[in-house]
C-alpha cells in the first residue's frame, strides 16, 4: 500500500512536470500554426502516448530512488573502506565507461553522426564504414567519460578546486577547436551533452556523493558534486582529438 501511494504521488509529480511541455505543444500546434494533428495520429493516440510518458518517467525516477542511487553510494562506501585507491580508480573508470556505452542518447547521436560524416565525404558512404565510425565514436566518448570520472574521484581525494579544473578543461577545448576539422566540432560539442543522460548521471552522482560522505574531511555538498561536469567537458576534448586523427 505504501509503495502504491508513493507511485501515485510520483505519477502526479511527473504529470505536473510534463504539463508545461504539453501546453507549449498544444498552443503552437492549434493556436499559432493552426494545424490539425497528423493523419496517422488522433487525440486518443496523443492521450495514450502521454500516459505512457508519465508512467515511464514515474517508473524511471522511482527506479533511481530505489536502486541506482543507493547501490552507487554503497559501492563508494565499500571502496573507501577497502582503502585501495587503485581499485577505486579502476571501478570509477569502468563505471563511467560502461554507463556511457549503454546511453541511448549517445547511440542515437553516433548513428546520426556517422550518416552525416559519410554524406560529407569524410568516410566512405556505406553501411559498414558508418557502423564502424559510430562504434569508434561511442568508444572514444566512453573512454573519455571513464577518464573524467577517474579525474573527478582524484579531485575528491586530493581536495583540488573544481573551478580551476573545469576552466582548464574548457580552455583546452577552445584551443583544440581552433585546429580541429569543422565537420567534427559540432559532433564533439554534442557528445559532451548526450553522455550526461539517463544512465550515467544517477550512478556517477551517487558515486561522488557516497565517496565524499565516506572520506574524512570531505563535504558531500562541496565535494560530492562536480563529476558530471568532468563527464561533460572531457568527451569534447577526446572527440575533437579523434577528429584530428581521423582526418
Amino acid at each position: 500500500m505504501k509503495l502504491l501511494t508513493s507511485l501515485l504521488r510520483a505519477s502526479l509529480d511527473s504529470l505536473r512536470d510534463l504539463t508545461p511541455v504539453v501546453l507549449v505543444v498544444v498552443f503552437f500546434q492549434f493556436l499559432v500554426l493552426r494545424q490539425p494533428l497528423p493523419d496517422h495520429m488522433g487525440l486518443v493516440d496523443l492521450g495514450v502516448g502521454l500516459v505512457y510518458v508519465v508512467l515511464g518517467l514515474t517508473l524511471f525516477v522511482k527506479g533511481l530512488q530505489l536502486g541506482l542511487f543507493p547501490i552507487g553510494e554503497d559501492l563508494a562506501y565499500a571502496f573507501a573502506r577497502k582503502g585501495s585507491l587503485a581499485w577505486l580508480l579502476l571501478f570509477s573508470f569502468a563505471l563511467g565507461f560502461g554507463t556511457t556505452v549503454a546511453e541511448p542518447a549517445l547511440i542515437a547521436v553516433a548513428n546520426k553522426a556517422a550518416e552525416v560524416v559519410a554524406a560529407g565525404g569524410i568516410i566512405p558512404n556505406d553501411i559498414e564504414n558508418q557502423s564502424r565510425f559510430a562504434f569508434q565514436l561511442r568508444m572514444v566518448v566512453a573512454v573519455s567519460v571513464g577518464s573524467a570520472v577517474v579525474l573527478g574521484v582524484l579531485r575528491i581525494f586530493k581536495g583540488w578546486p573544481l573551478h580551476y579544473l573545469i576552466i582548464a578543461g574548457y580552455v583546452i577545448v577552445l584551443l583544440i577547436t581552433t585546429v580541429a576539422p569543422e565537420e567534427i566540432i559540432g559532433i564533439a560539442y554534442d557528445s559532451g551533452g548526450v553522455t550526461t543522460s539517463t544512465i550515467t548521471v544517477p550512478l556517477v552522482t551517487a558515486l561522488g556523493v557516497g565517496l565524499a560522505s565516506s572520506i574524512k574531511g570531505r563535504n558531500p555538498m562541496l565535494d560530492g558534486f562536480g563529476l558530471i561536469a568532468f563527464a561533460s567537458v572531457m568527451p569534447i576534448i577526446f572527440v575533437l582529438v579523434f577528429g584530428l586523427v581521423l582526418t
